[in-house]
């Protein structure tokens, strides 16, 4: 073989590689308790730390705080539970409750457990993935340990066709949902779709009510539906000194609901994110 071409036919292969993904591996499950699925490398990497808050300070949802909490516990410790859907309300604490739940169920005598070791792992699935999630759940059946595969902020829109592999996953299929995995997700809106889009299947099918059947019902895979409001000002208050109280904030009750009050005027609303950076704004200043 001419030397020359050899150069050019090392580039040929690495190039058809990187088209062909490579097959997809538990390789590392042992690290954590908490990835990300990256279908393109066809591996979870690792998250050492997941960003999360105690669930104490989710101040306004104590109803559905203690409806998804069971639901997490009744699942890490093997007994029956549901796919869950928390909708509504931004900034209201839903993707915050999620991570709280799962850091809830990996404590041991209260405290973490080591990496590797929890009862539970967390698995982030991106939205644009969701087309991969059936290669996802075959992989994870393979392992004896149990997972929560959460997307945050799922919804779809018109020509979005990636629901139908979501609700062929939810209901099961021919092989079932694994006995070992829950999906878990949140959306801004309660049938996952925008109105528009929904209004106009039902405007220009034959038979309206089938139109809209198949998206519509996709809420309705969900076991457990848990819906998230607009907090009112007490709730709101609530939030804030929760979060006061958790950093030994120094300053007077009248002084932080004051401040507070006109913080969330120029944000134009109230909620646990809206609390939270109030707080952090709040004890940058009393820091310095």
């Amino acid at each position: 073989m001419d030397s020359t071409a050899l150069p050019l036919l090392e580039r040929i292969a690495a190039a058809l590689e990187r088209l062909s993904p490579p097959a997809p591996s538990l390789a590392g499950l042992e690290q954590a308790d908490a990835f990300i699925w990256h279908p393109g490398l066809g591996r979870l990497t690792a998250v050492s730390h997941v960003a999360h808050v105690d669930m104490d300070l989710l101040q306004g949802i104590n109803l559905q705080r203690k409806m998804l909490l069971d639901n997490t516990l009744h699942f890490a410790h093997g007994l029956p539970a549901n796919n869950a859907m928390l909708w509504g309300a931004r900034g209201m604490g839903k993707s915050s409750l999620v991570k709280a739940a799962h850091a809830q169920a990996n404590l041991v005598d209260g405290k973490p457990a080591p990496p590797g070791k929890g009862r539970l792992v967390l698995v982030e699935i991106q939205r644009e993935d969701l087309s991969t999630l059936p290669d996802l759940l075959a992989l994870l059946r393979e392992s004896p340990r149990r997972f929560i595969v959460f997307c945050d902020d799922l919804s779809f829109e018109r020509e979005d066709a990636d629901y139908k592999a979501l609700k062929s996953v939810l209901d099961g299929g021919i092989a079932g949902r694994p006995q070992n995995v829950l999906f878990y997700a949140t959306s801004n809106r309660r049938h996952l779709m925008p109105r528009e889009m929904i209004e106009n299947e039902s405007s220009t099918a034959i038979n309206t009510s089938e139109a809209t059947e198949e998206k519509v019902s996709l809420s309705d895979r969900f076991g457990l539906w848990i819906g998230f409001h607009n907090c009112a000002q007490d709730t709101f208050m609530d939030m804030v000194r929760a979060y006061a109280k958790e950093r030994s904030l120094p300053i007077t009750d009248a002084d932080l609901t004051r401040r507070a009050n006109a913080w969330s005027l120029s944000r134009g609303g109230r909620s646990g994110r809206v609390a939270f950076q109030f707080i952090e704004d709040l004890s940058a200043e009393l820091s310095a």
